[in-house]
């Protein structure tokens, strides 16, 4: 009995883990890969925007990727997660731009 609970939790504890959320903003190819519905060709173009236009502010940017339409990123949704810009999430910090302006 007692073999029978372990194995129930060695798998629940091991399945949590298949089911994290895929963050489009860190991911690796191989990370990308491994959701279901997105392939090699895929992977590249998520990384490929990335690296062209920075980082996703929501799932729903996947859109703007070539191969990716809204069905597709409905079917993906749960499978994926946007992280937030660590830059931007540090009190007190200062937009160059804003700081540049002067009054006319």
């Amino acid at each position: 009995m007692k073999r029978i609970l372990l194995l129930i939790v060695v798998f629940f504890v091991c399945a949590g883990g298949a089911f994290a959320a895929v963050d489009l903003n860190t991911a690796s190819k191989a990370e990308l890969e491994a959701v279901n519905g997105i392939g090699p060709a895929k992977a590249q173009a998520i990384i490929d925007h990335r690296q062209k236009n920075g980082r996703f502010k929501s799932v729903d940017d996947l859109v703007a990727v070539k191969g990716f339409g809204d069905k597709s990123v409905e079917k993906l949704r749960d499978e994926l997660k946007v992280s937030g810009d660590p830059a931007a999430a540090k009190p007190g910090a200062v937009d160059a731009k804003a700081g540049d302006k002067k009054p006319k």
